[in-house]
């Protein structure tokens, strides 16, 4: 087992950094590799909730010191992300709109998740999601910028951990070679959970010691709520999970998660 390679064959898959050719050559792939690499998917959050919590943080102060500050910087800062990794999730989340939009079969569903063009259903979704993460972002701002950068970097490692549960508990139902599954294995075991639920783990006592405080459970809770809603959604429709589906669970828990923590400030006080 060679973690440094299960990462960068993570990070590979998963963002658009590119690796010189020796050290892609060195990486290497194959199905054994695809399962290792599951573990650290919430590592290569640690990297784009890090880009994103830094861009934050510049951008706005940057920028003038007045109200729509924080609002631009969240602006910038999600369109960041979204070149960092190609709007791979964001993908993810049109297309199983677009497959889940309508009352159609599982077959249908799972047919209109394959085709590449976008739907209403799925541009719908694409610019929902977008506006309601620059505005959770934007409302965090005018309580605390540090707060804004803990919550960032949190929530993109947390919404990485939840599509690996959907691994570990349904069956891969792509059916096909060259989808975003093809990278991912068809099971999630004990000891890849359990690595990828530390760096999670990490991540939160992080947010809890340097500025978050326990305003991070109301994140975690509603990011798990966000995950049951989607694990009974595929297992009812699909029986099952496609590479599209884990990006629409990692966005929906990202945008669940902003949600959570605001509604904690609200009902903490902090807010």
């Amino acid at each position: 087992m060679n973690p440094i390679r299960h990462f960068l064959l993570a990070l590979q898959f998963f963002t658009r950094i590119p690796l010189p050719g020796r050290v892609a050559a060195w990486v290497g792939f194959d199905k054994d590799m695809q399962r290792a690499s599951l573990a650290y998917f919430p590592l290569v959050g640690w990297l784009v909730g890090g880009v994103a919590a830094v861009a934050f943080v510049v951008v706005e102060a940057l920028l003038p010191a007045v109200s729509g500050a924080g609002w631009a910087a969240a602006l910038l800062s999600t369109a960041l992300t979204v070149m960092l990794t190609g709007a791979f999730h964001e993908d993810g989340l049109a297309d199983t709109a677009d497959g889940l939009g309508g009352a159609v079969s599982r077959e249908r569903a799972l047919e209109i998740m394959k085709d590449s063009r976008i739907g209403s259903y799925g541009a719908s979704a694409l610019v929902l999601a977008l506006l309601l993460k620059t505005a959770f972002i934007g409302v965090l701002a005018q309580v605390d910028v540090a707060l804004v950068a803990v919550t960032l970097f949190a929530a993109h490692v947390c919404s990485r951990m939840m599509p690996i549960f959907i691994v570990a508990l349904l069956p891969n139902v792509g059916g096909r070679a060259d989808s975003k599954s093809a990278a991912t294995a068809s099971e999630a075991g004990g000891t890849i959970l359990a690595v990828a639920i530390f760096w999670t783990v990490l991540v939160l006592v992080i947010a809890y010691r340097w500025h978050a405080g326990m305003f991070w459970l109301g994140g975690v809770a509603a990011s798990g709520l966000a995950w049951f809603i989607m694990f009974g959604l595929l297992r009812r429709r699909l029986q099952g999970f496609t590479g599209d589906t884990l990006g629409a669970t990692q966005q929906v828990c990202e945008l669940a998660f902003y949600f959570g923590v605001l509604v904690s400030l609200h009902f903490g006080g902090a807010a």
